[in-house]
């Protein structure tokens, strides 16, 4: 029998790594299964493998299997994996080979519909991957992966591009009980789309803002596997008070950019647009986006998502003139959210 397993172990040093490396090749087991692994290596990516003749046929997807049957993602067939990965996780060793965090994704059984040299039809029966994939040869060791079934009920692509909601200039509500109040950080307004592991940033104008801000890249390994649509700000702080003259200086011409290079800035995430193939913009109000934003916990170094507070208008005013902010936003806490509209259901107050 080929030992399928030979280049395997080649790649590994058993007395270096946690994974397992069997000494030989065992026999067919009968069974079907599958695991996927989230993978956070040089670069996040997913590994999909199949148990076929006593190994796991394996493919590197760095963006996931696909939820929408209209796009194909890339998958790169790399070397059979023993069964025992099955049920492995942990930290590969940096410096080994696939050094990084690996756990869990999804584990379960699946069905063949056909498996040839250049093309592989599966059924997935996991928790988290359900339903019909091919995955189909381009060549070489690149192959596509798509989903032949139509999404779960209900189901929404991620929007390609949604302008934000603006508020107008007004006063504190009388009605205080039915408002929650933000600080107004005089930021860049950015919409944030977090999607297989990666982000794109786009401006209140639609401009892509992701290569002039890196360091916001990493939210989406972070948020993995999750996926969403966040409204926000980008701010730069001069210790712990917002700078505009500092991010401006970010997104300026290349040589006043290079000296800001280190000025630290933060994404502010404070509204949820779309989550995990739902739109939560006009179904739902403000109180309940909010809501589902702070159980996504983003929180990091250079992300977070800043407190809210309902009904607390007086006491938001004061905290944003200690910090030396100029105004607040009020929100009325059944606002859905108006894509690109300006409304008087969200409010700029002046507290100076």
């Amino acid at each position: 029998m080929t030992d399928r397993l030979g280049e395997y172990r080649r790649k590994r040093d058993s007395a270096k790594t946690p994974e397992p490396v069997p000494a030989s090749h065992p026999p067919e087991t009968g069974q079907n299964r599958f695991v996927i692994q989230q993978h956070h290596a040089r670069a996040l990516h997913w590994d999909v493998r199949l148990e076929r003749d006593g190994v796991l046929v394996s493919f590197a997807v760095p963006r996931g299997l696909p939820r929408d049957r209209t796009k194909n993602h890339l998958a790169k067939h790399t070397e059979d994996h023993p069964l025992e990965y099955l049920e492995f996780h942990g930290e590969i060793p940096a410096g080994e080979y696939g050094g990084g965090q690996m756990r869990i994704f999804d584990s379960g059984t699946y069905e063949t519909r056909k498996w040839r040299d250049d093309e592989i039809e599966v059924v997935f029966h996991g928790e988290r991957a359900e339903g019909r994939y091919i995955f189909f040869r381009t060549g070489g060791a690149d192959w596509m992966v798509r989903r032949m079934d139509p999404p779960e009920p209900g189901w929404e692509p991620m929007p390609e591009d949604v302008p934000p909601m603006l508020a107008e200039k007004g006063r504190q509500p009388k009605d205080d009980d039915h408002w929650a109040y933000e600080m107004g950080w005089s930021g860049l307004r950015a919409v944030a789309y977090v999607d297989g592991g990666r982000v794109r940033l786009k401006g209140a104008g639609g401009e892509d803002l992701t290569a002039w801000f890196p360091e916001i890249r990493a939210l989406g390994p972070a948020l993995a596997p999750i996926e969403a649509v966040l409204d926000g700000e980008l701010v730069a702080f001069d210790g712990a008070r917002p700078d505009a003259t500092l991010l401006e200086r970010r997104i300026a011409p290349k040589d006043a950019r290079r000296a800001a290079e280190r000025t630290p800035v933060q994404y502010l995430a404070y509204d949820l647009l779309w989550l995990e193939g739902h739109a939560t913009t006009e179904r739902i109000g403000y109180a309940q986006r909010r809501e589902l934003l702070d159980g996504l916990a983003i929180t990091g170094e250079h992300w977070q998502t800043p407190p809210y507070f309902p009904g607390g208008g007086a006491f938001a005013i004061e905290t944003a003139r200690a910090q030396g902010l100029i105004e607040v936003v009020a929100k009325r806490l059944d606002s859905p959210y108006l894509p690109g509209r300006r409304s008087h259901l969200w409010r700029a107050i002046p507290v100076r």
